[in-house]
């Protein structure tokens, strides 16, 4: 389990920094002074100002919007769904760069607070039952606080660079030289930034994201979709546990309950690797899909259908 967590961090790591190239090299970003996109450096337009201009038919502008505006679109939702309807959150908690920001603060935070959140009542212990200890400390502050100022930062800047030309903005930064408009941009959403991820980042992934609540509610529709499953039969083995794996969760959300509860799950398994860590190779939790993840009265319903529908089939 823990080379899982390793392996998720390295594909963050990977994702993040594409995330952070994809408009210096033109593989995906909205130009806003050209009006259109650019994708794999090509300008993606709908093709009306050739119409303007007389150069196509309208037939012609009608086939270029389906064919650019939406086949595309249609294809990167039907494959939301399709992933999301099967695996859940998984962009949240395997891709998401605004996540991977989310564990690092919570991680800091609870250095400096004992805390994932500012909000959360109970302090969290300094050690997790096989884990090593945490040092808790209020002048972890001096590094939490910096540090979610640089994101708020980073992350401004390079959404800027999703709308303007790179290359312009990172040439005015290191210069000096950013426009109004650009610092306008860069300050109000450094600020924004800052107060999401020290006060509202997890309300913010549960229900301000669209993306993630767009998964959560095509996970929600498939009962039999994978999940976080716990092995109850086991359950005495928790007795003299810290409840790592609650502790563990960056969603601070409670694993071993039912999957309606576990709405925004981004599938990141941390609660699995803590409890696997914390029983000695012996986890509680696993993924499960197909009947396995159903609630205990659903796998019940279940069982009593197959039951009525054998019988049937013998007779026949």
């Amino acid at each position: 389990m823990g080379n899982l967590q390793a392996t998720r961090r390295w594909v963050q790591g990977g994702f993040f920094v594409l995330f952070v190239l994809a408009p210096v090299f033109d593989l995906f970003r909205l130009d806003i002074v050209q009006g259109h996109f650019v994708i794999f450096g090509l300008d993606w337009t709908l093709g009306l100002d050739a119409l303007l201009a007389h150069q196509i038919t309208p037939l012609q502008a009608a086939l270029n919007i389906f064919l650019r505006g939406f086949v595309p679109v249609a294809l990167l939702v039907g494959t939301v769904i399709l992933v999301s309807l099967k695996y859940g959150r998984l962009y949240c908690g395997w891709l998401c760069p605004h996540f991977s920001v989310v564990e690092t603060l919570n991680q800091l935070m609870r250095r400096a607070i004992g805390k994932h959140s500012v909000w959360d009542g109970e302090t969290l212990p300094t050690q997790d039952k096989g884990a090593a200890p945490i040092r808790q400390h209020k002048a972890w502050l001096l590094v939490l606080l910096p540090l979610a100022a640089m994101f708020a930062f980073f992350w401004a800047t390079v959404l800027l660079t999703y709308l303007l030309p790179p290359m312009e903005i990172y040439a005015n930064l290191w210069h000096g030289t950013l426009t109004r408009n650009q610092t306008l941009f860069i300050g109000v959403g450094m600020a924004l930034f800052f107060a999401e991820f020290m006060l509202a980042r997890h309300l913010f992934c549960r229900f301000g994201c669209a993306a993630g609540l767009f998964q959560s509610l095509a996970w929600m529709a498939n009962r039999q979709a994978m999940v976080v499953s716990f092995d109850r039969s086991r359950a005495r083995a928790c007795h003299d546990c810290t409840n790592a794996c609650d502790n563990a969760c960056p969603m601070r959300l409670k694993p071993r309950t039912i999957k309606r509860h576990m709405f925004s799950c981004t599938q990141c398994a941390s609660c699995i690797s803590a409890c696997h860590i914390a029983q000695n190779g012996q986890s509680l939790l696993e993924w499960q899909a197909g009947e396995a993840a159903l609630d205990k009265a659903d796998r019940s319903t279940a069982r009593t259908r197959r039951s009525r529908v054998i019988p049937i089939l013998k007779v026949n």
